[in-house]
């Protein structure tokens, strides 16, 4: 910034200039640089908008917004990622190799695990896992009801039966404590999801699998660096699955991973996803022993993930700072409640900053209309999920012949009568999520967020009243 623009934003401030106008004059004399955004380069809270005369009602009503700058973008590239696409590029080999080799080398050392196998995303990385394991017709799967729809599909496409336990509330997870009661001796597998990046309850879940004999996968696909009792997630099952989505923390658009310490199984493994030809078939071998698809990870995807992971730990570092902040400053607020953590969670990743809403203390506001207020305020934030065991895909797929064939009736109506999550009910209903790039920004950045809350909280019986949410 210039000394005379300087000097002129000073005269602007003394003159009392709302932060409105302030902005703009920022703006205006371009002193905002490229990727920069003006809730960095200055801040005007909304007590003193109101101080210099600006209502510090809800945007709603006509207030102020706490802030309109926007949250950090994702993803985060640089020189780093342009040069490593001209390199894939001009190698002339696109597919599978030398890129992707290295990846799996360097996410096995981060991870502590003794292989990585890298997949085309997440998704792929399960169905590998349960293909590779044998999870097939007849067989049930030990789910979770709060997760991306991916979980089931995997289990869905091996034609096994998902079994959904209850949700933990308070955490957000699998409640492990009622995973036993609904084993059967059909139970193959339990595939706990470490939901948002937190770490669900793997000590009960590990004990349950030992004691009955049953694998355990864990889905870590949101849980990048995450721990358990200070080891890396991924690392306790047969397999940890993980993805590099777009909005993943670790991010190459689409791409996957899976992580396993068993010799025969990462070859099981690399057959499936690579239409049944094991790594030692040459090009002109045709013979196969196992049925398998094309789940692979090209080039490119590698060579940008190997350059996305040099800023992983300091990113994860930043919002593992923020997390604590806003955890604090939320706790204080009557009705919010932040997501739990478990004790042996030693890190959590931070894919979403999940807390849940009582309408009772925000003067019966839905939540619907909380969402729609805070957004008027500068904080994006999201309802989350609903309901995964009550979706009608999963009554499409039971009335399928296949399923029909497989699954006597009385198998499928007793799945019906047990299908209840009253805990998961409750949970969508209550759910409010924050991205993992609205904690990569400062500090100051969480301040606004529960100065929004406060703010939609003092306003909340005004705002039943009006139209302006609905």
């Amino acid at each position: 910034m210039s000394t005379s623009t300087r000097e002129t934003l000073r005269d602007d401030i003394d003159a009392g200039v709302t932060r409105r106008g302030f902005i703009g004059s920022i703006v205006a004399a371009g002193t905002l640089g490229a990727g920069r955004s003006i809730n960095a380069a200055v801040r005007q809270p909304a007590q003193a908008a109101a101080s210099s005369g600006t209502s510090n009602a809800a945007a709603l009503l006509g207030g102020t917004p706490v802030r309109r700058a926007p949250f950090p973008s994702w993803p985060v590239a640089d020189a780093k990622e342009e040069d490593a696409l001209v390199r894939v590029i001009r190698s002339g080999r696109w597919n599978r190799g030398d890129n992707v080799a290295a990846f799996e080398s360097a996410y096995a050392s981060l991870t502590g695990a003794k292989h990585c196998l890298a997949t085309a995303n997440g998704t792929s990385a399960l169905i590998t896992s349960l293909a590779a394991l044998g999870i097939g017709p007849g067989d049930e799967v030990i789910v979770p009801p709060y997760t991306f729809v991916a979980t089931i599909n995997a289990v869905l496409l091996m034609r096994a039966l998902p079994v959904f336990v209850d949700t933990d509330i308070d955490t957000f997870q699998i409640d492990s404590r009622k995973i036993e009661s609904l084993i059967t001796d059909k139970t193959k597998l339990i595939l706990p999801v470490h939901l948002g990046g937190s770490a669900a309850a793997l000590d009960g879940i590990l004990d349950v699998g030992r004691r009955r004999g049953i694998t355990v996968v864990e889905d870590a696909c949101q849980a990048h660096l995450a721990e358990w009792r200070g080891r890396k997630v991924g690392t306790y099952g047969k397999t940890g699955c993980f993805s590099f989505q777009a909005s993943k923390n670790l991010n190459s658009g689409e791409g996957g991973a899976i992580l396993t310490d068993d010799d025969e199984l990462v070859e099981n493994c690399y057959r499936f996803h690579n239409n049944s030809r094991g790594r030692r078939n040459t090009g002109d071998d045709f013979s196969y022993r196992n049925t398998g698809a094309n789940l692979r990870m090209t080039e490119f995807q590698a060579a940008l993930l190997s350059a996305q992971m040099t800023r992983l730990e300091e990113q994860a570092r930043t919002r593992d700072a923020n997390a604590a902040h806003l955890t604090k400053l939320l706790s204080q607020i009557p009705g919010i409640t932040p997501a739990r953590m478990y004790a042996g969670c030693t890190r959590n990743a931070y894919h979403l900053y999940m807390f849940r809403y009582d309408a009772s203390r925000f003067a019966g506001l839905p939540r619907a209309a909380f969402l729609k207020a805070l957004a008027s305020e500068g904080i994006p934030a999201q309802a989350g999920y609903t309901p995964l065991n009550k979706q009608p895909f999963l009554e499409d797929a039971f009335s399928a012949s296949g399923f029909r064939t497989i699954y006597p009736k009385a198998r499928l109506d007793q799945w019906r009568a047990q299908n209840e999550c009253p805990q998961n009910d409750r949970l969508c209903t209550e759910a409010v999520w924050l991205v993992q790039t609205m904690l990569l920004g400062p500090r100051q950045d969480m301040e606004d967020i529960a100065e929004a809350v406060r703010k939609v909280q003092a306003a909340a019986p005004q705002l039943v009243k009006t139209t302006a949410v609905r």
